[in-house]
């Protein structure tokens, strides 16, 4: 079934949100409930995965510079495609759902440390492709309030982030990783049908809009015309250097953290599930309160301190993330480490416009993932040969010179 997208032909109502923006809004907020739910159930499962493997701290971080990569590497054909066949928007963000749950599913079962890589590959190149259409879909839909939207989306995968570890660290107490993943596959099956169901409502109910409210489809050759424009003429690629760095401390933290709640705090799966929980639950709340003052008071003055504040608080980690001080720590650091990058997207989105955005977030994209992968390989050293210390001040340094650049750019101006 051919289902068109009902970003080209809705219109818009009282409020001045198109026809089944907030439908929209609600599946895309449980969807990326899923997807970080996924990935931090995993994480809490990292440290009895080194186990079972056998491995050491720089194969685990191995893992997440497969992730990164395969990301990288399918993001810009995924946003060519995913601007070219908007007609088949529907399906498209069905199936990769689909196909992140195979990926976990492949995991599970893995015999060998080999195929676990080949499972993240398979899930990270769906979870990629699936993040540049809805957040394009969001962009549009909410065009007057891209902060507050986006940051609702990011409080959906704060969501995840705190139910996946606590839920996690419970089932580890009485079941293996590998069950648990077994059964956690249901959740993206669910949500494949879900998203796939909420656009042919809004298929079977849209109006014809205006003509000045309908998006022309651009052809192949128009699509790399105007996003080389977007390229060259805009500031877009230091913002997306800010994306790019903070990716480069996420993904440290979501690796590393629960290595050394295990082996060097000698914590629980319960406790590491609990504690990875904590970082997570401020952000379900100050995300969009972020979002929402980044589109009052501009991005720059609300993400600057945002990311001195968790350099900040990081180095404290550092050097004083022991016993009850840890949990505090960790409680504050949620404040920050999630809100920021929902400013950071919403600030690609107001340059990128609407016309090539998948487009112009695959290319971005992919020099994003790249930086990425390369973190995990570093920080899996230092912390093999240096202990966390390093590892964490290694990621205070990220996040203060991505605080450094964002401050340099001129966000009076797109071009």
């Amino acid at each position: 079934m051919k289902i068109e997208n009902h970003s080209e032909t809705v219109s818009t109502g009282a409020a001045g949100f198109r026809q089944g923006s907030y439908l929209i809004l609600t599946c895309f907020f449980f969807s990326h409930a899923t997807f970080h739910f996924m990935a931090q159930s995993f994480s809490v499962m990292l440290p009895v995965v080194k186990t079972s493997f056998q491995i050491t701290p720089i194969q685990v971080g191995a893992i997440m510079t497969a992730h990164n990569l395969a990301a990288g590497i399918s993001s810009l054909p995924g946003g060519v495609l995913s601007d070219f066949l908007r007609r088949y928007q529907a399906l498209l963000l069905a199936v990769c759902m689909l196909v992140f749950g195979l990926g976990w599913l492949l995991i599970s079962f893995a015999p060998f440390y080999g195929l676990v890589i080949a499972g993240t590959i398979i899930l990270s190149m769906a979870g990629s492709i699936w993040h540049l259409p809805s957040m394009a879909e969001l962009g549009f839909q909410f065009s007057n309030h891209r902060g507050v939207a986006l940051a609702i989306h990011g409080a959906g995968g704060s969501v995840g982030d705190v139910i996946g570890p606590v839920l996690t660290g419970l089932l580890l107490g009485f079941i293996s990783w590998r069950s648990t993943l077994s059964i956690y596959f249901i959740v993206p099956l669910i949500m494949a049908f879900w998203i796939y169901w909420s656009f042919i409502i809004i298929a079977r109910t849209k109006t014809k809009a205006p003509e000045t409210l309908i998006l022309k489809k651009p052809d192949f050759k128009e699509q790399m015309i105007v996003t080389k424009d977007i390229l060259k003429r805009t500031h877009i690629w230091r913002v997306n250097i800010v994306a790019g760095l903070r990716g480069m401390c996420f993904t440290v933290l979501v690796t590393f953290l629960p290595l050394f709640m295990k082996e060097q705090l000698g914590f629980s799966s319960e406790s590491i599930g609990f504690h990875f929980g904590l970082l997570w639950t401020l952000g379900v709340v100050f995300s969009p309160l972020q979002g929402h003052l980044s589109d009052r008071w501009g991005r720059k003055l609300v993400l600057v301190p945002t990311l001195l504040y968790s350099s900040l608080i990081i180095i404290l980690l550092a050097f004083f993330g022991k016993g009850a001080m840890f949990t505090v720590l960790l409680i504050l650091l949620g404040l920050s480490v999630r809100s920021d990058y929902s400013i950071v997207s919403a600030t690609i989105l107001d340059i990128a416009g609407d016309r090539v955005v998948t487009t112009i977030l695959g290319f971005l994209s992919t020099t994003r993932f790249l930086m990425g992968s390369v973190a995990p390989l570093i920080a899996g050293a230092l912390y093999q040969y240096s202990g966390m210390r390093a590892t964490l001040l290694f990621v205070a340094a990220l996040f203060a010179c991505s605080a450094f650049v964002f401050s340099s750019i001129d966000m009076t101006r797109k071009a």
